[in-house]
């Protein structure tokens, strides 16, 4: 076999990898995100190659579910996800993508995956030509910030701790990966946005940390947010799903609205890239429900 006809073979032997953006319709916003829908023949090592070569904040992987999973014949997946350094439990962005590319193959209805956080369900629907898809958050729980870390993650910040909304506590919201929340007391706050990689990773390696969730307050349901993720060789992350449905857990622990209600996250228009996702907290359901459009950006 010659070198070009190698070439050849691994080329097509080499997993389709998708290109979606989600939290917009607009390519140009949101969050773009890797998806492979068939990753059967990829080992860890391969999987983390192709998110590292995206680039993106994160790649999701497709393979067939667990027997014990249930939902519907051949809308059931095992659902992985790769950042360009390491693998993450749970990626609300890109299971967004992945269920609206699942949906433009196999059309609108329930999905459900695998996660390692525990199983996600998704309902993708079309409203005025475009799909949305709707996640279902595993079940979560909000906790406090020893002194000492929030002190620390200040730093890391440069942000006086003056500058946060006294109105709204700094905590640890879990809702399939742990998001520390920080709420800014202004705009001009939350856009100031310029910290110390190295030493704000290192925090969060410590606590397990996916993103820091800051936050300002525009009116009572509706929010700015920015993620720095530097845990994922990320510095920013342009809209983060899995931090959406941990501050949906915050807003009904520290009682910022009553369910039934939905919470409505902007993000990523410091970064140029504008996005928006939905919170919906139902009554008697503690689970947060996160939706948003996404739209193709590009095939490899």
């Amino acid at each position: 076999m010659t070198l070009d006809d190698a070439a050849r073979d691994a080329a097509r032997t080499a997993p389709e990898v998708l290109r979606y953006t989600a939290f917009s319709t607009d390519p140009e916003g949101g969050n773009p995100a890797g998806v492979v829908l068939d990753a059967e023949g990829l080992d860890d090592a391969a999987q983390l190659a192709i998110a590292a070569e995206l680039d993106y904040s994160e790649t999701a992987f497709l393979t067939p579910p667990p027997a014990d999973l249930g939902g519907t014949a051949g809308r059931a997946f095992t659902i992985r996800f790769f950042s360009p350094l390491a693998e993450v439990a749970f990626c609300g962005h890109a299971t967004v993508a992945t269920a609206v590319a699942l949906a433009e193959r196999i059309g609108p209805g329930d999905l459900l995956f695998a996660t390692q956080a525990g199983p996600v369900p998704v309902t993708v629907r079309e409203q005025d030509g475009v799909l949305r898809a709707t996640l279902t958050s595993v079940a979560p729980h909000v906790a406090a910030v020893g002194d000492a870390d929030l002190t620390e993650a200040l730093a890391a910040l440069d942000w006086p701790a003056g500058d946060l909304d006294p109105a709204l506590p700094p905590r640890i919201a879990f809702a399939g990966n742990n998001h520390l929340v920080l709420a800014a007391a202004t705009r001009d706050r939350l856009a100031a946005l310029d910290y110390d990689f190295d030493r704000l990773a290192a925090l969060m390696q410590r606590l397990d940390l996916t993103t820091l969730q800051l936050v300002w307050r525009e009116s009572e349901s509706v929010f700015h947010v920015r993620d720095p993720f530097p845990v994922g060789g990320v510095v920013e992350d342009p809209a983060t799903g899995a931090a959406a449905a941990a501050f949906g857990a915050y807003a009904r622990e520290l009682k910022l609205v009553t369910a039934p209600a939905t919470l409505t996250l902007h993000q990523g228009h410091d970064m140029g890239r504008p996005g928006l996702l939905t919170v919906e907290l139902r009554e008697g359901d503690t689970r947060s429900h996160v939706s948003g459009a996404a739209t193709v950006i590009g095939e490899g």
